[in-house]
């Protein structure tokens, strides 16, 4: 049985994926969530053995979108798969999904037997569906030898999450350092720095100072 979470912010559409896999066999849907925030919320409720083998995550999402949530759930979370179902088809938005941690790229006007093969293709066979559409653009990238300009969307993410100061402690928590390092550095006391590593590990939604570091080096922030 391959379980499955739908998080998408807009109704309509987490019913019309419901209805196009709930009476497939094989398949389960084991919650779904609105926004990346909430499907990290609900992940920490659900017992290890009715987590999700994938989810479909869409990304324009309110609070946490679905590249924020992706990154965040392929550090916490290594065995889940996460394929995402949306309508943006633009190069940015693919590369971003793909850096993040994607396992797959549908976009929503996809049939709901290419929406279905590509869930067992992911799951049984470990292989990274795509939407026709997107394997052609990844196609020219390759042909192309480079991958498409990033926006900014990477740097403002950082400076929505965190502030100025979580980020200073954060870069230096890559270099190695240790908490009464970060305070001389810095020029405050280590429990001040503990207090500022606690908020990023809640900003950023890990347990544990080398998924942060994993999350900073993903999106590439330091």
């Amino acid at each position: 049985m391959i379980r499955i979470a739908i998080t998408d912010d807009k109704m309509v559409n987490r019913i019309t994926v419901r209805q196009n896999l709930q009476d497939t066999t094989g398949i389960q849907i084991v919650f779904e969530a609105t926004n990346g925030e909430e499907f990290l919320e609900k992940m920490e409720t659900v017992s290890p053995d009715m987590q999700p083998h994938l989810v479909l995550m869409d990304i324009d999402m309110p609070l946490m979108n679905g590249i924020e949530a992706i990154a965040a759930g392929t550090i916490k979370y290594p065995l889940i798969k996460f394929l995402v179902l949306t309508v943006f088809d633009d190069d940015t938005r693919i590369f971003e999904a793909i850096q993040a941690g994607a396992s797959g790229y549908l976009l929503k006007d996809d049939s709901a037997a290419q929406l279905i093969e590509a869930v067992n293709n992911a799951v049984e066979y470990n292989s990274v569906p795509m939407s026709p559409a997107i394997a052609r653009k990844t196609l020219q990238w390759m042909k192309n030898g480079g991958v498409p300009a990033v926006s900014d969307t990477q740097e403002s993410l950082q400076k929505e999450i965190l502030s100025e100061r979580e980020t200073s402690v954060l870069k230096l928590m890559v270099e190695g350092l240790d908490y009464k390092k970060i305070a001389a550095a810095l020029f405050i006391s280590p429990l001040t720095v503990r207090t500022h590593t606690s908020k990023i590990y809640e900003k950023l939604h890990v347990n544990s100072k080398a998924q942060a570091i994993q999350m900073a080096h993903k999106f590439r922030w330091v």
